[in-house]
């Protein structure tokens, strides 16, 4: 099973550029470090699961550490809101993968159009940070809800604010640091057994 792509050597450039178009689309200036990349898979047990999520897929860095350590009989869907982002991600060669071009919040839509099972794992890098805090919730509660009985949600953030938005909808996370990272990101997973029901998403007004 090959997880190749056509890798541009300015993904670095594309990040930037990206980053100073949407900053509030794009949680960071420069991708993800491979340290940071390792520790996502290693929190979201992603060798274990089948049906997994990464939401915000930037230029696919993290995308091709889930495929690189994920079962040969996984699917990963790689939800991402930005064209450049999408286009990129298209090129990653592998069958298990399944790009969608669209928003987090609309996360059971997705899986029914791809008539996929509730994930094992859901991973995001999309800034909570930088969003409302309606949509925040309405993205967590959508989370929450999609979630496997056994699933867990793994976060990697700049700031805390989605441990703060997501306190009300699923509880307390596990919390890590990735120092090896430009910037040192913080990481956040939580539980489906452990989350508390999910809210009913807040309209934005």
């Amino acid at each position: 099973m090959s997880s190749r792509s056509a890798k541009a050597p300015d993904d670095r450039v594309v990040f930037l550029q990206q980053f100073l178009k949407h900053p509030r689309q794009v949680g960071s200036i420069i991708p993800s470090s491979r340290y940071m990349e390792r520790r996502v898979v290693a929190l979201a047990e992603v060798a274990s699961a089948r049906t997994i999520v990464e939401l915000g897929t930037g230029t696919g860095g993290i995308t091709r550490a889930i495929l690189g350590a994920m079962a040969p009989d996984a699917k990963l869907v790689g939800i991402e809101i930005n064209p450049r982002f999408q286009q990129l991600l298209t090129r990653v060669q592998d069958a298990r993968l399944i790009p969608h071009f669209g928003s987090a919040e609309h996360l059971a839509e997705i899986l029914r159009e791809h008539q996929l099972p509730a994930p094992d794992a859901v991973i995001s890098g999309i800034p909570f940070s930088t969003m409302g805090p309606q949509l925040g919730t309405r993205i967590l509660a959508a989370i929450a809800d999609a979630l496997a009985p056994g699933g867990c949600f793994v976060a990697y953030q700049v700031s805390a604010q989605v441990a703060r938005l997501a306190r009300p909808v699923m509880g307390a996370p596990r919390r890590q640091v990735e120092f090896l990272n430009i910037p040192p990101m913080r990481l956040y997973r939580w539980d489906r057994a452990r989350m508390a029901a999910p809210l009913q998403p807040a309209a934005d007004g």
